[in-house]
């Protein structure tokens, strides 16, 4: 009966570093895997919408795979939706830290919002992460080189009310 009480606790111990190593064996589901392709198919020919819907019902499938955020987040952007992308690329290192892609997403969506300090946190993050060599830090550092995104105004954005009022 002694031993009851410290034999649990063992077990326990066991039992924790058990599931702790079963969690970084992830697998994405293969549902969700196809979806994905479907979606990055979309995306390549230009076709945002389907692809955003793609993306979305592989999130559905596999709620936990940081690279279905990575890759919702990268539609985002093409659709002008930064601050959009940027919380989508946040869930995706909310679930995987050390995502290279998210982190060199949300950089990316950062300029091109106009916050550049913070992209080159990011920068600073990847180089510590892979090195400056790597794809994900180039990608990030040639985006800071190009600077945020010039906002285009246009005619149809300015129109004129169309109403008249009478003042008496």
């Amino acid at each position: 009966m002694r031993f009851a009480a410290p034999a649990t606790a063992v077990a326990m111990v066991f039992a924790l570093t058990a599931s702790m190593g079963q969690g970084a064996d992830r697998v994405t589901d293969p549902r969700a895997v196809a979806l994905l392709s479907q979606g990055r198919a979309a995306l390549d020919a230009g076709q945002t919408e389907q692809a955003i819907d793609a993306f979305e019902a592989a999130l559905a499938v596999d709620p936990g795979s940081p690279e279905i955020f990575n890759d919702l987040g990268d539609a985002a952007r093409i659709n002008g939706l930064q601050g959009k992308a940027i919380r989508y690329y946040r869930d995706a290192m909310r679930l995987d830290p050390k995502n290279l892609e998210a982190i060199s997403g949300e950089g990316t969506a950062l300029v091109e919002k106009g916050a550049v300090e913070k992209a080159n946190r990011n920068l600073a993050k990847l180089e510590t992460l892979c090195g400056p060599n790597c794809p994900a830090t180039r990608q990030l550092a040639a985006a800071i080189a190009k600077g945020p995104q010039q906002r285009i105004l246009t005619a149809e954005a300015v129109m004129p009310d169309s109403s008249v009022t009478q003042q008496n």
